[in-house]
């Protein structure tokens, strides 16, 4: 049997579990204790913020024929209070194992022309097989086509009255109006640190593997913001058979390049260190670096050290990044380093991700740069 990623082996079954949205997650339970739940959503955020996982509990939410308060009045009035799925139900366990006929499920980057959209009308039309509402998850629904988002937008105007559309994008930009007009519009919010690590760290636990705090806040750091991506981090960590995790297990198996390294390098940066740079960035390289990763890390903490250097109230922005010791010495670069200099360093690093995937040597493009930078 297939392994079940972590992040779909734990994925929330109740509104409770959900991390990090409250304020939708409040909006979202008001409407089904108040029975005013929405025929259209459009879930807008980037991956792994819980648009789907939301998308789903709704879902469930709607159908659930024995809902439950995880903190009810004192004196409840079931149909009024109750918002949570049970997840004993018929109707929730079919949801919950992904064999439902009454929730569809579409992703607009594989399924994006109108045949799929008429299909999908064509369906609309009839009841739902067992449950009180169909609902229809159109995924990543910025890829349908004009045709399309047409044939859809005649589905939303005139929904039959046990449909409810769930619209989830990663760029609500490229909508047109007329179908975000036509939804109730909720924008998920990029994970904290904070919450990122407290969910791993639980994670971690139930998996029964000890992982240290420092690698705790580099898996949460690496994820910017994903929490689907940071458990996929340490999914890909536990799945090589590790029982305890460290930083340096990060770097030894993912080429992960830890702080005071790229602080070391950041130094030689600014003190027009060519030589040093360049055999630092040999010497990681021949030690298994992912350059690319390398180059990443390196630009977010040039950015850090440019907020700093243009205000010093940003301190505040980037402190939850970092331990103290960190933060120390990110001032200090940021009260030595050029302002001009700064600035050509991050647009070199961030025009470098492509020239290293094609460069017949991988430190090549990084060497340039630093050459480049050496005589500012």
């Amino acid at each position: 049997m297939a392994h079940l990623a972590l992040y779909r082996r734990y994925r929330p079954k109740t509104f409770s579990e959900v991390i990090g949205q409250k304020a939708i997650v409040q909006t979202l339970t008001n409407a089904l204790k108040t029975n005013r739940v929405s025929h259209a959503y459009l879930f807008c955020g980037q991956r792994g913020t819980g648009k789907t996982t939301v998308a789903r509990l709704l879902a469930k939410a709607v159908n659930c024929t024995n809902r439950i308060s995880i903190n009810p009045p004192e004196n409840p009035q079931k149909s009024a209070f109750d918002y949570e799925p049970c997840n004993q139900c018929e109707s929730c366990t079919e949801i919950n194992e992904g064999r439902s006929l009454d929730l569809i499920e579409i992703d607009a980057a594989s399924n994006r022309g109108i045949d799929e959209i008429r299909s999908l009308k064509d369906g609309i039309r009839f009841s739902p097989v067992k449950s009180k509402c169909k609902v229809f998850i159109i995924d990543e629904v910025h890829m349908l086509t004009k045709e399309a988002f047409n044939a859809l937008l005649k589905t939303l105007e005139e929904p039959p009255a046990h449909a409810i559309f769930i619209l989830a994008t990663t760029e609500p930009e490229k909508l047109p109006a007329t179908i975000v007009s036509r939804t109730q519009r909720f924008d998920f919010k990029k994970l904290t640190i904070k919450e990122i690590i407290e969910r791993l760290n639980k994670l971690a636990q139930e998996e029964k593997i000890k992982i240290s705090d420092e690698a705790l806040r580099e898996i949460a750091l690496s994820a910017e913001g994903s929490l689907r991506d940071a458990e996929s981090l340490l999914d890909q960590l536990i799945s090589l058979g590790y029982e305890e995790i460290t930083a340096q297990t990060l770097e030894e198996i993912l080429g992960r390049v830890n702080f005071q390294k790229i602080s070391r390098f950041l130094e030689y940066l600014q003190k027009n260190d060519a030589s040093e740079a360049i055999r630092f960035l040999n010497r990681i390289y021949e030690d298994g670096a992912d350059l690319i990763e390398f180059s990443r890390a390196v630009i977010k903490n040039l950015r850090k050290i440019l907020l700093l250097k243009t205000n010093a109230e940003t301190e505040k922005i980037i402190k939850d990044e970092m331990t103290e010791e960190e933060l120390k010495i990110i001032i200090k670069l940021s009260q030595n380093f050029d302002l001009k200099h700064l600035q050509k360093l991050m647009e070199g690093f961030l025009r470098v991700k492509e020239e290293i995937k094609h460069s017949p040597i991988p430190t090549l493009p990084l060497e340039i740069i630093v050459l480049e930078n050496s005589h500012q």
